[in-house]
Formats: structure tokens, sequence, C-alpha cells
């Protein structure tokens, strides 16, 4: 996988992949909801400013998920190529 693909690149394989691979499902959902939580602490300055290890940590998780997830699309390609 190029270094500049996206979600948005790999959006269809993603829908496939979260229809039919429960475990890819729930590592792209926790990605999503530390995103979202993420997002929404750091907006909040008063808990940002008391939270600043546990944000930290939320994005060192939010990274290992999505390298699994780039993982899994990987191998979803590499197994599609192989099928072709």
């Amino acid at each position: 996988m190029r270094k500049t693909d996206t979600w948005q690149d790999n959006k269809d394989i993603i829908a496939e992949l979260k229809l039919t691979d429960s475990h890819f499902a729930s590592v792209f959902d926790e990605h999503a909801q530390l995103d979202q939580k993420i997002n929404y602490l750091e907006k909040d300055l008063v808990k940002h400013a008391s939270r600043d290890e546990e944000i930290e940590q939320m994005k060192r998780q939010k990274l290992h998920l999505k390298d699994e997830i780039y993982k899994i699309i990987d191998a979803s390609k590499a197994d599609d190529a192989n099928q072709a």
C-alpha cells in the first residue's frame, strides 16, 4: 500500500471488509471511537490540560489500530489480486 493511501482511497474495500470481516469491523469501530474521544478531549481545554498523558496513550492506541487496519486492507488486496 502506498503511504498516501487514505480511507477515501480504500472506501470500497473498507465497506466490504466491515460487512465480511468481524475482526476488521471491530478494529475499525474502535479506531473511530478513539478518534471521536480524542477530538472531544482536545477541544475541551479544561479536560485536555489534566489528561495529556491519557490523550497521548489514546493516540498511540489509535495509531496501532490504524496500522492493523491497513495490514488487513493490504492482505485483502493481495488476496483479490491472487484470485484475479
